[in-house]
């Protein structure tokens, strides 16, 4: 399987709820960073129990998927019926059609208020 094609079978696995397939696609010692939150997920049963675990409610939308070599970049976005619209920025390593490493930078839409001193040069989205 192509690096890109292990993300995006992620990605579909983990909206079929296939823990099981999330987890054969994930090197047992694989790292995955949240920077935005400011945690860590070390290891394969780790990342699978807590994705598993994430309260329901959710769908998974993939808007792109960008590759060079095993770095493949992944943007998402991800509804939530309690907690609103997520969007997602995932930069994956993935090693032997196994992901290794993982940054993701999960935000919510319009959570981030825009300076005024920019308004002469943008639109609102």
């Amino acid at each position: 399987m192509k690096p890109e094609e292990t993300v995006r079978a992620l990605w579909e696995r983990t909206q079929q709820r296939d823990w099981d397939g999330v987890g054969a696609l994930l090197a047992e010692d694989a790292v995955v960073e949240w920077p935005v939150s400011g945690e860590r997920i070390v290891g394969r049963d780790n990342y699978v129990r807590l994705n598993a675990e994430y309260p329901e409610g959710w769908t998974i939308r993939v808007l792109r998927l960008v590759a060079d070599g095993e770095e493949v970049v992944s943007e998402v976005e991800v509804p939530h019926e309690e907690s609103g619209l997520h969007r997602v920025a995932s930069f994956w390593t993935v090693r032997d059609g196994r992901i290794v490493r993982g940054r993701e930078y999960w935000s919510v839409p319009g959570s981030d208020e825009a300076p005024r001193w920019r308004a002469a040069y943008v639109e609102p989205m």
